[in-house]
């Protein structure tokens, strides 16, 4: 099952990764990306099954279907899902992984005071079925 899957493991009480979220969705080119909250019982048993370490709530992973991604990669990898003109985002791999991941951590660390605690954007129906529990 999950070799069909892309799915993004994000922070799922977190304003700013629930908008980000919400940019993926309105931005996607072809709506096969799946989503789940770090802390839903899909995502525990997904990295329990995987043998990996217990998810960190400050990361964004993403499963391709044979890769887990993490952080500022797990991050570039996912512009390969969105719609012109966001491809430009993929520039960012000309930085090393070192870099983009300090990078990722300063914001990570910020991420509750850039998130508005309000935000909670309603999925199309549609978008709905593909959010894992």
């Amino acid at each position: 099952m999950d070799k069909d899957l892309k799915v993004i493991f994000y922070d799922g009480e977190c304003g700013f990764c629930n908008r980000s979220v919400q940019f993926i969705l309105e931005h996607e080119k072809n709506h096969d990306v799946c989503f789940t909250a770090l802390q839903s019982d899909f995502a525990l048993d997904f990295f329990a099954r995987h043998q990996l370490p217990k998810p960190d709530l400050s990361t964004v992973y993403f499963w391709d279907g044979r890769n887990l991604f993490s952080k500022s990669t797990a991050a570039l990898k996912l512009t390969n899902e969105l719609k012109f003109p966001w491809g430009f985002l993929k520039a960012g791999y000309i930085l090393p992984r070192g870099w983009r991941d300090r990078i990722y951590d300063f914001i990570a660390a910020r991420r509750h005071r850039l998130g508005n605690k309000g935000f909670c954007a309603l999925p199309t129906e549609e978008q709905r079925k593909r959010f894992l529990k």
